[in-house]
């Protein structure tokens, strides 16, 4: 269970933990020793913490009785908890039944007591528990859910089962080898979670002109449109790139450099006009994204230049990339530096032919 939380006097307590018998308080400021001061807790953080803690107890055990399903450990979450389950298998069914079983006993009001035993006394061995620390010194504490577990435990807990409220268990996941996660929710966890998904249904209600039990189909509907959509955007900048190049290819006099950004293009876009031209001859800066921010760069040409140049392109455009075979792609952070590498390449051109 996570530690609580709140106030020294004024002083906020970060954090607290144990060292044998002792809590050990972490705070930003330094106290006075003697000095008398109230103490205040994050209330609202206790008493979820109380909730799951013994929900967590009254699940464990009442699906050990069902079913001999053991709980090996568990995880109190800051939005969601989970309890390993000592089983391969827990079935939708079993999940249904146990829900049932634990919100029944919610609803008759089960009081949950605390005692302490001596270490040594053998009704310890008689309550359910994972063994205690090797530091530990001192009594044991013993929580008692009336008629139906008892456990070792330092958490805190209600006094009454009534005070869960409600659990909600949301399923299982795979867990560790032959192991399953029982995922759950007590109280005003659920509450909330309720509240949350009902703000979705009605911003989805909104979005989608239909109603809650329709929410599901209209998304597919959504989502087989904009695969469609997405198809023939593909379609059309292939299509695209392949005039690009045919028109670059089709001037009377071939350029030794060709320079092309487009913003809704992607990395097949670029390598479609690379192959249509051919780069024996010809160098090609190539962009798609956003024109000032981030995006993908091709560099292709003559292997020795690109070997040269393509790091430097990288490096000019605050991205990474890596190439071969004439062909230098990658990210871009700055693609604003376009015209930089721009004249780095229009540079080394003329470098290469002075006389041009």
């Amino acid at each position: 269970q996570p530690d609580d939380r709140g106030l020294i006097g004024d002083v906020p307590v970060l954090r607290v933990t144990r060292r044998g018998p002792e809590a050990v308080h972490f705070v930003p400021a330094a106290l006075e020793p003697g000095a008398e001061v109230l103490l205040s807790l994050d209330w609202e953080r206790r008493f979820d913490h109380m909730q799951q803690h013994s929900g967590q107890h009254l699940i464990s055990a009442i699906a050990e009785q069902m079913f001999g399903f053991k709980t090996t450990s568990w995880e109190l979450g800051r939005q969601r908890s989970v309890i390993e389950l000592d089983t391969p298998l827990v079935t939708a069914e079993q999940v249904e039944a146990l829900e049932k079983s634990v919100n029944e006993k919610i609803r008759d009001r089960v009081p949950v007591t605390v005692r302490e035993l001596a270490a040594d006394d053998p009704e310890v061995e008689t309550v359910r528990s994972r063994g205690l620390p090797d530091d530990h010194v001192g009594p044991v504490r013993v929580v008692d859910i009336e008629g139906i577990d008892s456990n070792l435990c330092c958490g805190t807990h209600v006094s009454n089962l009534s005070d869960l409220q409600v659990i909600k268990l949301l399923g299982v996941e795979k867990g560790k080898k032959n192991k399953t996660n029982l995922v759950f929710l007590v109280g005003n966890r659920v509450l909330k979670s309720i509240e949350q998904s009902h703000s979705t249904e009605k911003a989805l209600t909104s979005l989608l002109k239909n109603g809650p039990g329709e929410h599901v189909e209209a998304v597919r509907r959504l989502q087989s449109s904009v695969k469609l959509l997405q198809k023939n955007n593909l379609n059309l900048l292939r299509d695209i790139a392949v005039l690009i190049a045919r028109d670059f290819k089709s001037k009377p006099a071939p350029r030794q450099l060709f320079v092309l950004h487009r913003k809704e293009g992607d990395s097949e876009f670029m390598n479609i006009i690379a192959n249509e031209i051919g780069t024996e001859e010809t160098l090609l800066f190539l962009t798609v994204g956003d024109e000032k921010e981030a995006g993908l760069f091709l560099l292709a040409g003559p292997v020795e230049a690109v070997e040269n140049l393509g790091p430097r392109v990288a490096e000019l455009l605050a991205g990474k990339g890596a190439g071969k075979r004439g062909r230098f792609q990658g990210k871009a952070a700055k693609m604003s530096r376009r015209g930089e590498v721009q004249a780095l390449l229009q540079e080394f051109i003329s470098q290469q032919n002075p006389e041009a």
